[in-house]
């Protein structure tokens, strides 16, 4: 076999497995007795019901009433690139966001506590073990996005 077939399987190899990782929803989404489900283990994961200092986050505070702040946290998302909302209620959206190079799929969980005014997050890695940092820079361009539209 040629070296240039060789490198096309391998591409093809690499192109079906992350088509594949991207198809693949977590089951740990959702809703669990009114929290998000907990990080795993792995460090590619922030979430402000955890309270472990690897995985904490500060959850995002608003003003206003849940339905306001739904529709200020579904502005801020839309700022942000390479975003797709999957699941929407009046308290809570699923979010997926895709990556520009590789295309690994993130998923992001909000849950909005009117008692509190709060919205807990949830944002984790499909794929790998460390994320860089990514999921908590994200979950702070969300909390500043929903400042910029208005909480």
């Amino acid at each position: 076999m040629s070296g240039k077939k060789k490198l096309l399987i391998a591409i093809s190899l690499v192109a079906l497995v992350m088509l594949g990782i991207r198809l693949v929803k977590p089951s740990a989404l959702g809703v669990q007795k009114g929290r998000l489900n907990p990080c795993p283990e792995k460090p590619n994961c922030v979430c402000s019901q955890d309270t472990d200092a690897q995985h904490q986050i500060d959850p995002i505070r608003f003003t206003g009433t849940a339905s306001d702040a739904m529709i200020r946290l579904k502005k801020a998302i839309a700022r942000l690139p390479r975003n797709k909302v999957i699941t929407e209620t009046d308290s809570y959206l699923h979010v997926e966001f895709t990556s520009q190079i590789m295309r690994f799929v993130d998923d992001v969980e909000l849950l909005i506590d009117e008692s509190n005014h709060v919205i807990h997050v949830r944002s984790a890695s499909r794929v790998g073990h460390s994320d860089m940092g990514v999921n908590r820079k994200r979950v702070e361009a969300i909390r500043t996005a929903m400042e910029v539209a208005g909480t």
